[in-house]
């Protein structure tokens, strides 16, 4: 019989911080605001967070041990923009990663973008007339309108709001959830019984 192998405790690259804002909610939920445990430990140490939770995991010196936080919350509130940058992942995040002609969700790096106007036929790179679109659907649709195709999009085209993306953000989680920040990012769903 083998013995079981010794605890590790996890890398310290593994062991990334949520960023709260001063009202206790993520700066952003896609990408989820994370900070690596230097940058989180700096910020403690400039008394410019406040420590939520932290891992089972810490650092030492000769003089000193300090538990890694988990969680951190920042002492100041930092105002957020009200409309998100226009780009290509805010675009998909925005449709939620579905082709807005057959109605396909895909992986990111698996979609485009498709002007509802061509730009040929006189459309603007804008929030109001791009959508996500897969290449089948891209193609087909090509440079006609999308009456002259009988292609319309699922939702009308506009400019989100940064709540708006970040409601969107909640239903794609990350890969990797401690379970430290889950009363942070879900605090809006209903608690199981």
């Amino acid at each position: 019989m083998t013995a079981p192998a010794p605890f590790r405790p996890p890398r310290l690259d593994a062991c990334p911080a949520l960023v709260l804002n001063a009202d206790y909610q993520p700066l952003s939920y896609f990408p989820l605001s994370l900070w690596g445990w230097q940058d989180a430990v700096k910020a403690m140490f400039l008394d410019r967070v406040a420590v939520v939770s932290y891992y089972d995991r810490e650092i030492r010196s000769p003089s000193f041990r300090l538990r890694l936080p988990s969680v951190v919350a920042l002492k100041e509130y930092v105002q957020q923009s009200h409309y998100p940058p226009f780009t290509r992942f805010n675009l998909f995040l925005r449709d939620r990663f579905g082709c807005q002609y057959c109605g396909t969700r895909f992986r990111a790096e698996d979609l485009t973008f498709d002007h509802v106007v061509p730009r040929s036929r006189g459309g603007q790179t804008s929030w109001d007339n791009i959508v996500t679109a897969c290449t089948r659907c891209n193609l087909q649709k090509g440079n006609k309108l999308p009456a002259e195709c009988g292609m319309p999009p699922r939702t009308k085209p506009r400019r989100p709001t940064n709540y708006e993306l970040q409601r969107a953000g909640r239903a794609f989680p990350p890969n990797y959830l401690h379970e430290s920040w889950r009363d942070f990012l879900y605090w809006d769903t209903e608690l199981e019984p």
